[in-house]
């Protein structure tokens, strides 16, 4: 099982990126982001179920990310949207069953991908 996060890159603040992250080998029922800036502890971002019909945001992000995700292609999206300089942080996807905000629930993590906001 592997997790491939990629889409990353160096934005000015009020652009926009999008993060994918592609599954191989099975399919996962819930998929989330996690972030983890300089200096700080991994903290949630996003989360989507099987179906994509739920999801759920860390406020901070709350009407600027949007996660979806095509199972037909094993792969998961954050659109990223008016990004902010504190949006800056290494980003990571994570697959596992229930739906959850927690680090601890998910067994499996892509290598992350490097999201830079300049000023």
């Amino acid at each position: 099982v592997q997790l491939q996060a990629f889409g990353g890159g160096l934005v000015q603040a009020g652009g926009s990126l999008r993060l994918s992250c592609a599954a191989s080998g099975r399919t996962f029922s819930s998929y989330a982001w996690f972030r983890q800036a300089p200096g700080k502890e991994r903290e949630f971002v996003a989360v989507i179920n099987w179906s994509g019909a739920t999801t759920y945001y860390v406020d901070s992000v709350k009407g600027r990310f949007t996660m979806s995700r095509d199972n037909a292609k094993n792969t998961v999206y954050l659109q990223m949207n008016s990004l902010k300089p504190e949006d800056t942080a290494v980003y990571y996807c994570a697959a596992g069953g229930s739906i959850s905000v927690r680090r601890i629930s998910y067994d499996y993590w892509g290598q992350g991908t490097q999201v830079t906001v300049s000023s």
